[in-house]
């Protein structure tokens, strides 16, 4: 049976969460501003998985709320 996540990884999780968000938005502006169509191309194909790897990342939150305990140990 797996164990519930520690809060440093927890952090880490949420760490990575941020810059996966933060990579979403820079390859969106790029997408929109792109002065050619395979750089926004590429852009949007950047952006679908920075927004894969987040949907992963929270994935793994939410299964940990269902695993951790309701009361401090």
């Amino acid at each position: 049976m797996m164990q519930p996540m520690t809060a440093k990884e927890l952090e880490y999780i949420a760490d990575s969460m941020s810059n996966e968000d933060l990579l979403i938005k820079q390859c969106t502006a790029l997408a929109v501003s792109g002065t050619t169509p395979a750089l926004r191309d590429f852009a949007l194909q950047c952006v679908q998985t920075h927004q894969h790897h987040y949907d992963s990342l929270l994935h793994a939150i939410q299964h940990h709320q269902q695993m951790a305990p309701t009361q401090p140990q």
